[in-house]
């Protein structure tokens, strides 16, 4: 049973800002940390034990997951500003992965816990289901852009006068000859069209999405469109799927795309419970999802990459590999290179830094392979070359879109080093 008091505590992951939850009241022992992907360097939820107290930290992440399995819950929310609005989750994810470029990066944003046992929670507070929709939706109108795959699949079809492909003896005495419709016969055999496993699996999924969307108006201004797009290419391919074929799917490298969106397919399939019913609003308003967690600093990060996208194009080079290291962005302009990378962080608000981040981006910017990489080829030129170092952070008082020049604001005490504010969008009530 979840303890409601804790889950409807409704934590948004801005408390990580001004100190942890008290729990040293609670009758529940909590022992371990929740981390992210079984990586214990990203903590979802710090256990602390400071003296007679015992705390909870949030980190940068937000969801849903047990503290203590089937008996304790909590539920972390996307963060609230100082003037109490919340940040729109949806739109930063829709202008995200409405993006080729930047969607195919989405296996780093989220985790899914798809086999343990769901948590209850209000159905707005489903921060999981917009998202795998999302995801789906934007592989489904790639697919329809290139064109639906097609290829062989067996049909069982009572032909009248002739036979074709393989005679199913027992259903034929059954349907046929005990009813004495003896120039029929049972056939199995293979046809080459739009009709497969696959395409099936896609339409039942996007039956799925629409009863989703038939009861909730929020996510439905934002990819309505999309489905609208993507339905008319599904009208000569059944949504009858049995769901033990999944197994035997076989991706081709072409089609690339039917790989991931079958993948996303099965989540959301398994996600309600393979029944289409379950996609409805419970009359509580309630709803229940596995265990998951959304990187907020992952999803910053992607919404920046989308910014210096449209500003940079081709000059922008994503997650760059050096020797030790992966800096977030290279700008490769003629006239000012630049390593970037995007911080989650409130503390470059103020006048104050964070040491760990210096000394990373000080790293980036000795790296020789990044070096090479910026333009900087020869050693003499890689021995000379001060590059400079940009700090993207969240801040709700900027503007959302990029300043014209990345290096006015500098971080004091340092050579090249500079800092740009991005605010997100936010909930407009």
């Amino acid at each position: 049973m979840i303890n409601s008091k804790l889950l409807n505590h409704m934590v948004s992951e801005t408390i990580r800002e001004h100190g942890a939850i008290d729990i040293t009241a609670f009758s529940y022992v909590i022992e371990a940390d929740v981390v992210f992907k079984e990586d214990e360097k990203r903590k979802c939820i710090e256990n602390i034990k400071n003296g007679e107290k015992r705390l909870l930290q949030p980190s940068f992440f937000i969801g849903a997951d047990w503290l203590i399995k089937n008996e304790l819950a909590i539920y972390v929310a996307p963060k609230v500003d100082v003037n109490n609005q919340q940040i729109d989750y949806l739109q930063i994810l829709y202008s995200c992965l409405s993006r080729p470029d930047i969607a195919k990066y989405t296996d780093q944003l989220y985790e899914i816990k798809i086999d343990q046992d769901y948590i209850e929670i209000q159905q707005e507070q489903d921060l999981l289901t917009p998202l795998l929709i999302v995801q789906f939706l934007q592989l489904l109108k790639e697919i329809v852009k290139k064109g639906l795959k097609k290829s062989y699949y067996s049909v069982e079809r009572n032909l009248n006068g002739r036979i074709k492909g393989k005679v199913k003896v027992a259903q034929n005495i059954k349907r046929n000859l005990i009813n004495n419709k003896k120039t029929s016969t049972i056939c199995q055999y293979d046809v080459f069209g739009y009709d497969t496993i696959e395409n099936r699996i896609l339409k039942h999924t996007l039956k799925f999405i629409q009863r989703y969307l038939a009861q909730t108006s929020t996510l439905s201004q934002y990819i309505q469109p999309l489905v609208n797009y993507c339905q008319p290419a599904f009208v000569s391919v059944s949504d009858d799927v049995d769901l033990n074929h999944l197994k035997s799917i076989k991706h081709n490298a072409f089609y690339k795309e039917y790989k991931e969106a079958i993948r996303i397919a099965k989540l959301i399939i398994k996600r309600f419970g393979y029944n289409t019913r379950n996609a409805k609003a419970q009359p509580t308003g309630k709803t229940s999802v596995p265990p998951f967690w959304i990187d907020m600093s992952k999803l910053f990060e992607f919404y920046t990459l989308g910014l210096l996208k449209d500003r940079y194009g081709q000059k922008l080079i994503f997650q760059a590999q050096g020797t030790y290291g992966q800096p977030d962005f290279l700008l490769l302009d003629e006239t000012n290179k630049l390593i970037l990378d995007a911080k989650y962080r409130p503390i470059y608000q103020g006048k104050g830094y964070h040491n760990e981040d210096i000394r990373q981006l000080s790293g980036y910017a000795r790296d020789t392979r990044l070096l090479s990489k910026l333009g900087y080829i020869s050693e003499a030129e890689q021995d000379s070359a001060v590059v400079g170092c940009v700090l993207l952070y969240t801040d709700q008082k900027a503007e959302m879109m990029l300043p014209d020049d990345l290096t006015l604001n500098k971080v004091e005490g340092f050579t090249r080093f500079y800092k740009v504010p991005i605010a997100m969008p936010l909930i407009k009530y």
